[in-house]
């Protein structure tokens, strides 16, 4: 039998080279139209509303959708939701709707136009769950569901850290900077900051279980970051995010 030869210990000989795979990486190229139709018909329902006392001599949306205790604990339960579309002033809406139109295209892009739609209800969901149980004022405002997509994307990119390189940990931070200030200036009297903390609960737990998770895999070509999560674990991400809230709802509704 014959042995191998020797490495070359000669500086000058030629070096093997790594081989370098391909790694293809592939997002939908599809308009964010989830976020656009959230826009829109939020902006539609301000308009009534701005509309109706003209008509009705009083804010007819908000009568019939912002989050009333008292309606809710009478079975009026879609307050829990319906708050996401009502807002209380121009800088309101403003203020959430830049939100949503900084933060939603690319987030809709990563998760699919489906599952981000519902990521939006559970924040939204949430945070009118957690106000409706802590805080006795009535709330409307779609900020319970921009902080629940806020937290679904600090939940993203930590793990899928390695798609952002060594701007993960600056992303993280700042994004995490952005939370504490707004739960800060949410303790000013008038905003209701359960509500954000709900919907912040509500996202990361929704992120967490039913979000994003991209592995390298084999391909016809080479190697693609692919999302691995499966359509049952956004079901179970929706069914133990929205329901740990919806039973603290039917436990609120038993003790009236």
């Amino acid at each position: 039998m014959n042995s191998a030869p020797p490495p070359s210990t000669d500086p000058n000989a030629p070096q093997a080279q790594p081989v370098r795979v391909p790694v293809t990486f592939r997002v939908s190229k599809d308009k964010p139209w989830v976020t656009y139709a959230l826009l829109a018909i939020t902006v539609v329902v301000y308009g009534l509303q701005q509309l109706s006392p003209a008509l009705t001599g009083y804010d007819l949306p908000s009568a019939l959708g912002a989050k009333y205790n008292a309606a809710i604990l009478a079975g009026q339960v879609w307050r829990l939701i319906t708050p996401v579309l009502l807002h209380g002033s121009i800088l309101h809406i403003a203020f959430n709707m830049y939100a949503l139109f900084t933060i939603g295209p690319g987030l809709e892009q990563y998760y699919g136009h489906w599952r981000y739609l519902l990521l939006y209800a559970i924040g939204g969901y949430t945070g009118n769950v957690l106000s409706f149980i802590v805080s006795p004022y009535a709330s409307i405002g779609a900020s319970t569901a921009i902080f629940g997509l806020v937290s679904a994307e600090i939940v993203f990119i930590y793990r899928n850290r390695m798609l952002f390189g060594n701007r993960a940990r600056n992303m993280l931070l700042n994004l995490g900077l952005v939370v504490v200030v707004n739960l800060a200036l949410g303790l000013q009297p008038g905003i209701d900051n359960w509500g954000h903390l709900g919907g912040l609960i509500g996202g990361l737990i929704f992120g967490w279980v039913a979000g994003p998770r991209y592995q390298i895999q084999p391909n016809g070509t080479g190697l693609e970051l692919k999302d691995v999560h499966s359509r049952h674990e956004a079901l179970w991400g929706a069914l133990l995010s929205a329901g740990l809230f919806t039973a603290a709802v039917i436990g609120r509704m038993i003790a009236g």
